[in-house]
């Protein structure tokens, strides 16, 4: 058989088990808007380590990650130096959010902030800039897996069509069984993730190198600088680096994909034991970043016009794997890409039915006629991300980088409404508005001063501006209003 056609063969296979085990999951609950969007508030410690793991793991857990450990060296470890701070983000907000939405009826991070500063327009607002942050995110998955598709079948499978199969098979299982399909296809595609990762990690560097060891003995004397900060490709000194694993940090727990899985959690202590045994998952990362490393003096005469594509040069074209392991390789791949894929339509579906349009086309609405629109968002969200993976999946990748940098300017208005009920609806709405113009200026028009993160500049303003309206403007602004009165 074909090379090309064996390694087609055995992603179909894999994609077809997937579908299964997600279509299966469905069950016989209700359908409620409740069960589709948060199982029904019962999920377990395993099934939501997988599904709180795939919110992290992504398209670019395998390409991204061994990219940037191959074109930038040891600014790489910034990424799994946030991941260490994860779990106290899990720990502090997942209990309270678990409790508070299982009181009140919460499902998505709007429904908190428009309850408890009682304004509708905040959590609209919360809902508009979880979409447009999370539909480029959920395009830049569906264009990986065309691009992973694409190199490892020799263009067999073209690009639209291996998106549009990754696309076919995430919406239909999302669609079919929900939150319920996720978590039990994030079960199993994360136990393949690992695997892979970790054979391809150990054995690629034995291959080149004879081990990591000799690998890294070799970079260490032929390329030194890429061991260093800031790195062989230069661009992250400390001040980045630190700044960097902070907002990740913090801002990854504003995605609402991540945020709103905490309302799922059978008890806080479910959501506290997976804190605790998260950072497991984020081993996956240390042999992703072992083959990005592998990259740098095997390409170091030729480099690569992406450095994205080092891990499958390295597994295709360097190591000659036989075409069974490039299979599985892909498959892999589209784990990462499909997990991740998965619960951003999901949640994307969920905020966009109910805090944008929910306040006025779905407030009449049927429990079954809301849990069917919820469904028909997550077949157009979809199919929007993959038109726009088709027509220019590149210029998303700045969009990509700087959404944290955004999303993490919602954390104030969180903390005010779970911990500070004395923060006012004005103080947050104005912190948020001058952290989110700081964050856009350094972003996109101005140097970053210090060079550090944009969001991070952005999230002191929106602290600071908070913190002084709360104590000088309030008082005035009640006096003013009484005065008008």
């Amino acid at each position: 058989m074909n090379d090309s056609v064996l390694v087609t063969v055995i992603t179909l296979a894999y994609l077809a088990v997937v579908l299964w085990v997600g279509i299966r999951a469905r069950g016989d609950g209700p359908s409620t808007l409740e069960n589709y969007v948060a199982g029904g508030r019962h999920i377990g410690v395993l099934i939501l380590f997988f599904i709180l793991g795939a919110e992290i793991f992504s398209a670019f857990s395998f390409l991204g990650g061994p990219g940037w450990a191959y074109s930038k060296g040891a600014p790489a470890f910034y990424i799994i130096a946030y991941l260490g701070l994860v779990p106290v983000t899990i720990w502090v907000l997942g209990p309270k959010v678990a409790r508070v939405g299982r009181e009140r009826g919460y499902l998505t991070q709007g429904d908190l902030i428009s309850d408890h500063y009682r304004s509708t327009p905040l959590g609209l607002l919360a809902g508009l800039i979880g979409v447009l942050a999370m539909v480029p995110y959920l395009t830049v998955q569906i264009a990986g897996a065309g691009m992973l598709f694409q190199a490892a079948t020799n263009s067999l499978v073209p690009f639209w069509l291996g998106a549009l199969l990754a696309f076919i098979v995430v919406a239909a299982y999302v669609f079919t069984s929900g939150l319920n399909g996720i978590g039990w296809t994030n079960l199993v595609q994360g136990i393949m993730m690992i695997v892979i990762a970790w054979f391809l990690g150990l054995a690629i560097p034995e291959h080149i190198y004879g081990g990591v060891p000799e690998m890294f003995a070799e970079i260490a004397s032929q390329a030194p600088e890429y061991l260093t900060m800031p790195g062989g490709g230069g661009g992250m000194g400390w001040g980045a680096f630190s700044t960097a694993v902070l907002v990740s940090a913090f801002g990854g727990a504003m995605w609402p994909h991540l945020f709103m899985k905490f309302y799922s959690a059978d008890s806080g202590r479910s959501l506290r034991k997976v804190s605790v045994f998260y950072p497991l998952y984020a081993y996956l990362l240390v042999p992703l970043m072992l083959i990005g490393f592998a990259g740098i003096l095997t390409f170091a005469e030729s480099p690569l016009a992406s450095a994205d594509r080092v891990l499958l040069e390295l597994v295709i074209n360097v190591s000659n794997f036989p075409p069974w392991v490039v299979g599985l390789m892909l498959s892999g791949a589209l784990a990462a890409a499909m997990s991740t894929g998965a619960n951003l339509a999901h949640t994307a579906a969920v905020v966009l039915t109910r805090d944008v349009l929910g306040p006025t086309m779905m407030r009449k609405a049927s429990e079954q006629q809301a849990v069917m629109a919820t469904r028909i968002c997550v077949l157009v969200i979809s199919l929007v991300a993959y038109l726009v993976a088709l027509i220019n999946p590149s210029s998303l990748v700045m969009l990509l980088l700087g959404a944290y940098g955004m999303i993490v300017q919602l954390l104030p208005m969180v903390i005010g409404a779970l911990f500070i009920p004395g923060w006012t609806r004005r103080a947050v709405s104005l912190g948020a508005l001058a952290g989110s113009t700081v964050f856009l200026a350094f972003q996109f028009a101005v140097e970053s001063p210090l060079d550090w993160h944009p969001g991070f500049w952005g999230l002191l303003v929106n602290a600071v501006v908070l913190m002084v309206w709360q104590r000088y403007g309030e008082g005035r602004a009640v006096t003013h209003s009484r005065n008008v009165t």
